[in-house]
């Protein structure tokens, strides 16, 4: 009886802020003064933000206040403040990912409670958070796309709020250099080909942002150019493109991991497969390999984006590293 009472008292505790906690916070957000269009607020603004990735000059999961308006999306936390001017926006997208609660403290914690009692909390001990993804481009015309987490139903309220007042936006080309010289041991990531597979908006980005990344610092690469940078004044084009297409995605849920037990742990994963082909100048395929991860685990949307991004970056530096090597073997004067 006084195992049952406990259990009772610790579902009922799980079960509350989920129901009401998250909804009045995402109300109040949403109370300043409202536009004419349909009493969406003139400027939208989340208290409980998280950076996931992709900002300038902001941290990976940094906590703060995210704030839309029609000059700039501004994100400001403790001790540090970036924004991105309206005009460079060209995309913002809304998604949802449902987590468990605490993680791998939460999934101790069911272990510990006998009688598959575990399994029972595990149906209730989730909650719901918005996916916001923010594609814009900076000085140079260059592709990026940085990924917040928010409160439930607050990435819909941006994307209205942006929706009302943002002019015609022009699709970003990809990067087109005229140049006679090669800019050796460089790279341009160009935009990955997402037509075979439906892939959410928050995956895309993330892929492209930790695949820039990671490339950006091995030491093999001199210097990365993002898709869409204007090279028409530029003397000397990149060395090597980038180019990825996504063959298979399965989105997972560490809600059902959660509720089949140790089961859990082979369904419901997060996996992505890519064909990974890495060309020179002259069109010329210097490697293509196929590229596979799976992933469990909180934060999955980040976690296989880094890990699919991990080995893309590793293959090129070692591709690179070999034609560098080749072309001082050739350099080098035949001995008579």
């Amino acid at each position: 009886m006084i195992l049952n009472s406990a259990f009772s008292r610790l579902v009922c505790t799980l079960i509350l802020p989920i129901g009401f906690g998250t909804f009045t916070q995402a109300q109040i957000q949403s109370s300043p003064a409202t536009s004419q269009h349909s009493g969406v607020a003139a400027t939208w603004s989340a208290d409980d933000a998280t950076h996931v990735f992709g900002m300038p000059e902001i941290k990976p999961h940094k906590k703060g206040t995210l704030t839309l308006t029609t000059e700039a999306l501004k994100f400001s936390g403790k001790g540090t403040e970036a924004s991105i001017p309206r005009d460079s926006i060209t995309a913002v997208s809304a998604g949802n990912e449902r987590v468990e609660l605490w993680g791998t403290p939460g999934r101790l914690m069911r272990m510990a409670i006998p009688n598959n009692g575990g399994l029972v909390i595990a149906a209730f001990a989730h909650h719901q958070i918005d996916m916001l993804t923010v594609e814009f481009s900076d000085r140079r015309g260059g592709g990026h796309a940085a990924t917040f987490f928010l409160p439930k139903d607050e990435a819909s309220l941006a994307v209205q709020r942006f929706a009302l007042e943002h002019g015609e936006v022009e699709p970003r080309q990809d990067s087109v250099c005229n140049g006679t010289a090669t800019e050796a041991h460089s790279i341009l990531v160009a935009t990955p080909n997402w037509e075979s597979v439906d892939v959410p908006e928050a995956y895309r980005g993330l892929l492209y942002e930790h695949v820039v990344e990671r490339i950006q610092k091995a030491k093999e690469i001199s210097h990365l150019y993002r898709s869409g940078e204007r090279m028409e004044q530029t003397s000397s084009c990149p060395q090597y493109t980038l180019k990825l297409s996504v063959t298979a995605f399965k989105e997972g849920s560490s809600v059902k991991r959660a509720m089949y037990g140790p089961v859990g742990m082979f369904v419901g994963t997060t996996q992505m497969v890519f064909n990974v082909e890495l060309v020179d100048r002259m069109g010329a395929a210097n490697f293509k390999k196929e590229v596979k991860a799976t992933v469990r685990g909180e934060s999955e949307s980040t976690n296989v984006a880094d890990k699919v991004a991990k080995s893309i970056a590793k293959d090129c530096g070692k591709t690179i590293k070999k034609s560098y090597a080749a072309t001082i073997l050739s350099d080098r004067p035949q001995a008579r």
